[in-house]
C-alpha cells in the first residue's frame, strides 16, 4: 500500500481489462455503491484497478470487498447489485470477514437458463440443511427466499429422482381480507394464497412441463386443511406461510411424513395473521424440536433479504419500533 500524508492508496491486479469491467460495474455503478458507503474512490488503472481515500482502514475494507468479488467473479458467478450490497453490509456491521467466506451455491437451472444460485451466507446454510436434514424449520423475514430457495431444492430433487411428488402447501388464512367473498367456487377462492408456489414452479419448469407434472399428480399445490389423514412418502413437502399454522395444524402436518420423504416449513413470525385467541404452531415446533435427529432449524435475517434494497430497510425500521414497544411495555411493568 501507497500512503502519502492525506491519502491511502490500494492498487489491486487484475487478468484483464473486462474483469475491471465486471468489478467497477456498467457506468460504474458497483463503484458508487462502495464510495458511498466508505467515502472512498475506485477508478481503473494500467493493469488493474485503484482504491484511494483519507481513512486507511475504509480503504483496505474497499479493497477487500472488491477482491472478493474479484474471486467470485473469478468462479462464474455474476457480480450484481444485490451482492455488492451484502458485501457493503457485512463490512459495515464487522462481519466482513464472515462474508469473505461466502460461495454461492449453484442450486440448478431454470426453465429459461437462468442458474439459481444462494446469494448469503444465511441463504447458503439453509440450502445446506435442506440437503443434510429431513425436516428443516426455516424462519425469517420477507424477501430472504424462503419460499423460492425451498421450492428449488424440491426441484433439484425431482430432477434428480431422489423424490417422486413435490407436494407444496399453505393454511389459507385471510390477512384482512375475507375469504367468502372472493368469487368462484372453493379453488377459485384458494387459488390466490397459493399463486407464489405456483410462480416459483412455472419459473423453475416452465409452465408446460409444470403442467404436464401438475395433471400426473406429481405436483400437488393444495390448502393445508386437505393434508389431513394422508401418510406423504417419497415426496418433498413444503408448509409455506407456516406463522398461520396453529399447534394443532402443525402437529396435524409434521405427523404426515412418511418415508423417503423430505420436509421444509417456513414461515416469518412477525407477520401472524392467527386470530389472536390462536398461537402460532411455528415457532412452538420449530424450538420443540430442532434438537431432534433428522430436524434442523435456520433463522434468515434482514441481512439475507435479496428484494428491492427498500425491503431491507423496511424490514429494520419496523424491527427497531418493535424493539421501543418492547422497551415501553417493559417499563410500565
Amino acid at each position: 500500500m501507497y500512503m502519502n500524508p492525506s491519502s491511502y492508496e490500494h492498487y489491486i491486479e487484475l487478468d484483464s481489462p473486462d474483469e475491471g469491467i465486471a468489478l467497477l460495474g456498467a457506468f460504474n455503478a458497483n463503484a458508487s455503491l462502495v464510495e458511498q458507503a466508505l467515502s472512498v474512490t475506485c477508478d481503473s488503472a494500467p493493469g488493474g484497478m485503484v482504491i484511494h481515500g483519507p481513512n486507511r482502514k475504509k480503504v483496505e475494507t474497499a479493497a477487500r470487498i472488491f477482491k472478493k468479488m474479484h474471486t467470485l467473479c473469478q468462479g462464474s458467478t455474476p457480480v450484481t447489485e444485490q451482492l455488492v450490497r451484502y458485501l457493503i453490509d457485512a463490512s459495515v456491521e464487522g462481519k466482513l470477514s464472515e462474508a469473505e467466506k461466502f460461495t454461492p451455491n449453484l442450486l440448478l437451472t431454470n426453465a429459461k437458463g437462468r442458474p439459481i444460485m444462494t446469494k448469503t451466507m444465511g441463504q447458503k446454510a439453509y440450502v445446506d440443511a435442506i440437503a443434510s436434514h429431513e425436516l428443516t424449520f426455516a424462519i425469517g423475514p420477507a424477501g430472504t427466499g424462503k419460499t423460492y430457495l425451498a421450492v428449488a431444492m424440491a426441484v433439484k430433487a425431482f430432477r434428480a429422482h431422489e423424490a417422486s411428488r413435490i407436494i407444496l402447501t399453505r393454511p389459507a388464512i385471510e390477512a384482512g381480507e375475507n375469504l367468502g367473498f372472493l368469487p368462484g367456487d372453493l379453488q377459485s377462492k384458494v387459488d390466490p394464497y397459493m399463486r407464489p408456489l405456483y410462480d416459483a414452479l412455472q419459473d423453475f419448469l416452465g409452465f408446460d412441463v409444470y403442467q404436464r407434472h401438475l395433471e400426473r399428480g406429481e405436483i400437488e399445490i393444495s390448502p393445508l386443511a386437505y393434508m389431513r389423514g394422508r401418510t406423504l412418502n417419497d415426496a418433498f413437502i413444503i408448509l409455506d406461510e407456516a406463522q398461520n399454522t396453529t399447534r394443532s395444524q402443525m402437529k396435524m402436518f409434521l405427523t404426515r411424513i412418511g418415508y423417503n420423504a423430505r420436509a421444509v416449513v417456513t414461515g416469518d413470525i412477525t407477520q401472524i395473521d392467527l386470530p389472536r385467541r390462536h398461537m402460532s404452531g411455528l415457532a412452538e415446533a420449530a424450538d420443540l424440536l430442532k434438537s431432534l435427529d433428522g430436524v434442523t432449524r435456520v433463522i434468515l435475517t434482514d441481512r439475507d433479504v435479496v428484494r428491492n434494497p427498500l425491503v431491507q430497510r423496511i424490514i429494520r425500521a419496523y424491527e427497531k419500533d418493535a424493539e421501543k414497544r418492547a422497551a415501553r411495555t417493559r417499563h410500565r411493568t
